[in-house]
């Protein structure tokens, strides 16, 4: 009897451990931590993924952008450089979701799933010193894609330091991007055209596209920073419309907040598109490659910080690799490599840490256009000459930057670490998740004798895992950590119930783990 009821268990346990893969329970932290960021109501994706029974009829068009590296949508290349509000997936998560697909899309008790986060209208916390908020317009993008600016006046009657940000839709599905840059002189008017291609003004603060997070710039040592707007300006908002759109209503709204009146300490953010080339000029069926440096001559002759790092191109641009350098002896300082461009997808990418460009360096770029049928994405089919222009049929090379002048340790600061607990911050990803809670989850669970512990918003490496039965006693339990998750063990421990702690500084995250019998 004895060996029945072990032979019993051996199974149950096996059994659990080959399906736990196919039970959506078990995938569905993947796809809020991953996914729904864009994939919620108004959340400017196709559809929502905020469920089951809304996942399931995707499931073949997920399988598919996974497998492809089409979604989730990160064009830079992490082994080259990171970046802060990166949407990727690891290995393991997507394999987890891949192997659910193809044992079935199988359903489950989904009543086991994690608890859905909670999206908002607005991420980040308290009331804007400041909301412009564009007119009422219908899109005039019917058979083509448009380019409208709207200048919007701030009124401000004195200067003001931007702190942060937040660009907000009415209708997200509509914009495929915006441009925010300011009018010092308060004297542009809009152009709704639908041929402002080059929006107008003196400098840029930023943009927006579908899962593009609100700007922040930190507020406390060691790096106290904004963007100074003077009185009078306005605000030109570059709003771009899909072909197809017309008639549907954009009422974009920009919700400024500033540091108080008379703060003193702030460093100087500066916007610059420091790389450009108007002399491109790609023949049909041919690949080519442009590259620009600034200074166009000599070197820099003061070192410059690098916060964020913006590459532009339009759709016969294939890749782009920006960097600074110098010629002699060859140095390169790696800032973002793009190997697969992709139109629809493009922003302002912050940096972890800061890139110190020194005095006597350059900073490069390079962008390889394919106007061969070979790219799905050339507008022109049969391909056509291609010259530098502003407008989407024409090309550019025009690599945008964040930066400041370099003050000693500025490549030491942990950007993501200064932001993470900033009191503007609703949430890292989503508002129902908090900015102080590291979130996680654990596959099979129940589990009989070992199982995944994957952490989604927090590197693994900065994390301590501790183990408590249900009385609070911490146990122990052998633990191999990964690079993406922890692989754990029951060692000797006994069946039942057990809770699990995850520290990282003053960040913290707690689950549940069910230990079958052996």
């Amino acid at each position: 009897m004895k060996k029945i009821y072990f032979l019993f268990l051996l199974l149950v346990c096996v059994s659990i451990t080959l399906s736990a893969q196919l039970v959506y329970k078990d995938v569905a932290g993947i796809f809020y931590s991953r996914c729904t960021g864009c994939h919620h109501l108004n959340g400017g994706a196709p559809f929502s993924m905020m469920n089951y029974s809304e996942i399931y009829p995707w499931a073949s068009w997920i399988q598919t952008d996974l497998n492809t590296g089409k979604m989730p949508p990160w064009p830079p290349d992490t082994t080259y450089t990171r970046f802060l509000h990166e949407r990727i997936i690891t290995q393991t998560e997507k394999n987890d979701i891949l192997n659910w697909i193809s044992g079935g899309v199988q359903k489950g008790d989904t009543t086991l799933a994690p608890v859905a986060p909670v999206y908002t209208k607005h991420k980040l916390k308290g009331t804007p010193d400041l909301i412009l908020k564009m007119p009422a317009f219908p899109s005039n993008a019917t058979t083509a894609d448009v380019y409208n600016c709207f200048a919007i006046p701030t009124g401000l009657t004195v200067d003001r330091i931007l702190r942060a940000y937040e660009i907000v839709p009415n209708n997200p599905g509509l914009i495929h991007h915006t441009v925010v840059k300011v009018d010092t002189t308060g004297t542009v008017n809009s152009n709704l055209s639908g041929g402002c291609f080059n929006e107008p003004g003196d400098f840029g603060i930023g943009g927006y596209a579908p899962g593009t997070p609100p700007v922040i710039f930190s507020g406390q040592a060691p790096l106290k920073i904004g963007i100074r707007i003077k009185a009078g300006s306005k605000l030109i908002s570059q709003q771009h419309y899909p072909a197809g759109s017309g008639g549907l209503i954009d009422s974009t709204e920009i919700r400024l907040y500033f540091y108080p009146v008379g703060t003193t300490g702030v460093r100087p953010v500066y916007a610059n598109t420091f790389l450009t080339n108007w002399l491109m000029s790609i023949p049909a069926n041919t690949v080519k490659t442009y590259t620009a440096q600034y200074p166009t001559s000599g070197t820099l002759t003061t070192a410059i910080s690098i916060y964020a790092t913006s590459p532009h191109a339009h759709k016969v641009n294939k890749s782009m690799l920006v960097y600074g350098f110098r010629a002699s002896p060859l140095d390169t300082i790696p800032l973002i490599h793009i190997p697969n461009w992709d139109f629809e997808w493009q922003g302002m990418y912050v940096h972890k840490n800061m890139v110190k460009i020194p005095a006597g360096y350059k900073l490069g770029s390079k962008h390889i256009y394919d106007n061969t049928t070979n790219n799905p994405n050339n507008p022109n089919n049969p391909p056509q000459l291609v010259s530098a222009g502003t407008s989407t049929t024409n090309e550019m090379l025009f690599d945008s930057f964040q930066w400041m002048y370099y003050q000693t340790g500025d490549e030491n600061i942990d950007i993501g670490n200064l932001l993470g607990g900033d009191s503007l911050l609703l949430s890292a990803n989503g508002p129902a998740i908090s900015a102080e809670t590291i979130t996680s989850y654990v596959y099979p669970n129940p589990l009989c004798e070992s199982g995944t512990l994957i952490v989604t918003n927090e590197q693994v490496a900065n994390c301590t895992l501790k183990l408590f039965d249900i009385y609070g006693k911490e146990v122990s339990m052998d633990v191999i950590r990964k690079a993406d998750a922890f692989i754990i063990h029951r060692g000797n421990l006994p069946s039942g119930i057990y809770f699990y702690t995850l520290h990282s500084g003053k960040v913290l995250g707690e689950g549940k783990i069910v230990l079958l019998p052996e």
